[in-house]
């Protein structure tokens, strides 16, 4: 679901009950995709995107609310994270190795800005101010699906567990009295792991130009869009994010890798609470203030 792998692991001592817990995370994240996906013609961003330029559209709460945090985090990265990528973005299609023309990308990218994107909080209302404006929650929605589905298995009384949709994971508690140690992959040797974190009770996710991708002519077109250019963002390989909140990790870990080594870690140092991991693309690896390499 969400083009992308849904995997959950939690410990209990009844397994009847904890397959029941599984399946209800599956069923939240099924209800979000339905929500939430560009590919699905009946979901809520779809009409969205079909409708916001010729009037507000009502995207109700929750995709509202999220809406409004992309933004947010928008204004705080200076618009290295922006949902209306898509503009360009929907001319990609990775599968079928098909990108964009340097005609359309110039075309496409005038449409490329967060400000383009108007709220209204009493109506739960979404308009954009040009026609042609697309949004797609895909820097983020991973994010809210794995925090969402840790909400669930908290509220019904597991107390150790982790959420992994694609490269985000949501981590409840520990591994029964030990760290869980998440991988972080070599993003240019598949299967091969880079560098173990060992973590509790946190969200970790990472952003890499190896998730979708076709290489052409030696050039290697992948999904991470740079808002400034309409094209692939340069110079990471991958960027990985840690904090106590998954949504923010996810559109984080997205906004540093576009950002690049020496601002994406500037942008970290900031947030008290987050730290970040970057592979550039000489594979390098380099740490935020508050990570110690391992020796």
């Amino acid at each position: 679901m969400l083009g992308t792998e849904i995997s959950v692991y939690l410990w209990h001592e009844v397994p009847e009950e904890a397959q029941e817990l599984v399946e209800a995370v599956f069923a939240e994240t099924a209800r979000i995709d339905e929500l939430m996906s560009t590919y699905k013609v009946s979901s809520r961003i779809t009409v969205v995107n079909e409708f916001a330029a010729e009037r507000p559209v009502d995207a109700g709460r929750e995709l509202y609310d999220l809406i409004e945090r992309s933004l947010d985090v928008s204004v705080l990265t200076h618009g290295a994270f922006d949902i209306t990528y898509e503009s360009v973005g929907q001319h990609y299609d990775f599968r079928e190795r098909v990108r964009p023309d340097a005609e359309t990308i110039e075309r496409e990218r005038e449409r490329i800005d967060y400000r383009l994107v108007e709220l209204d909080s009493g109506s739960n209302s979404v308009r954009f101010s040009k026609p042609g404006v697309r949004i797609n929650l895909g820097g983020i929605a991973k994010g809210y699906v794995v925090e969402r589905g840790i909400d669930i298995l908290r509220r019904r009384g597991v107390t150790n567990a982790i959420v992994t949709a694609g490269g985000d994971s949501r981590l409840l508690g520990d591994r029964r009295g030990r760290p869980f140690m998440v991988g972080i992959r070599d993003p240019r040797v598949e299967g091969e792991v880079a560098i173990s974190v060992p973590l509790e009770n946190e969200a970790i996710s990472t952003s890499g130009d190896y998730e979708r991708y076709f290489e052409q002519d030696g050039v290697r077109y992948h999904h991470i869009i740079q808002p400034s250019t309409g094209k692939p963002a340069a110079g990471v390989h991958s960027a990985t994010v840690i904090g106590p909140d998954a949504v923010m990790t996810d559109a984080l870990s997205t906004s540093v890798f576009v950002m690049g080594v020496d601002r994406g870690l500037r942008l970290i140092a900031g947030l008290p609470d987050y730290e970040s991991i970057v592979i550039d693309e000489d594979g390098q690896i380099y740490y935020s203030d508050g990570l110690a390499p391992p020796e």
